[in-house]
C-alpha cells in the first residue's frame, strides 16, 4: 500500500469518465404489480411495468409490460413486449412483440413486429427503418396496414 514510489495514492488506481457506464444501459426499473405512478416515466435502460401508468414511457431500451399491465400513454424504446393493454403510440426503433394476450389501442411503428394470435390491435401499423432518415423527395410505403379487431 505505502510503495517508495508515490505513497498512498500511488496504490489507487485513476478513475476515468469514458462515457456512460454499462450499469446505466443495462439498468433495470420495476413497477410492480399494484403500483400505480402518474406522470411520464424515462429509463435508458430495461423497464418492467407490472402495474400501471397513467402516462408515458420513453427513453428506454427495452419495456416489457406484463398480463394485467396497463399504460395510458405512448410507449417508445428500441424493443418494446406487450402483455397488458396500451392506451396509447407505440414506437419501437428495433422490434414489437405483441403477445395473445396484449392490447394495442393506438397506432404502431416499428422496424420489426410479431404479433402472436390473440393479440389486438386497434390502430395504423406502419413498419419502416425507423433509424435512417428518408432522404428528400423518396417516397414512403403506401398507406399504412389498418388492422381493427372486435371483441
Amino acid at each position: 500500500m505505502f510503495g517508495k514510489e508515490g505513497g498512498p495514492t500511488a496504490a489507487r488506481p485513476e478513475a476515468r469518465n469514458s462515457g456512460p457506464s454499462n450499469s446505466e444501459s443495462t439498468a433495470l426499473s420495476v413497477i410492480a404489480s399494484g403500483m400505480r405512478i402518474v406522470g411520464d416515466v424515462e429509463s435508458s435502460g430495461v423497464m418492467k411495468i407490472d402495474g400501471r401508468v397513467e402516462g408515458s414511457v420513453t427513453h428506454a431500451r427495452q419495456v416489457l409490460l406484463g398480463r394485467g399491465a396497463t399504460v395510458k400513454g405512448n410507449v417508445a424504446a428500441d424493443e418494446v413486449v406487450i402483455g397488458g393493454v396500451v392506451d396509447g403510440g407505440i414506437r419501437a426503433s428495433e422490434r414489437l412483440e405483441l403477445q395473445a394476450t396484449a392490447v394495442v389501442n393506438g397506432d404502431i411503428e416499428t422496424k420489426s413486429i410479431v404479433v402472436l394470435e390473440g393479440a389486438r390491435i386497434n390502430g395504423s401499423v406502419r413498419m419502416a427503418d425507423l433509424a435512417v432518415p428518408r432522404a428528400e423527395g423518396q417516397k414512403t410505403a403506401s398507406e399504412p396496414l389498418r388492422i381493427v379487431t372486435s371483441s
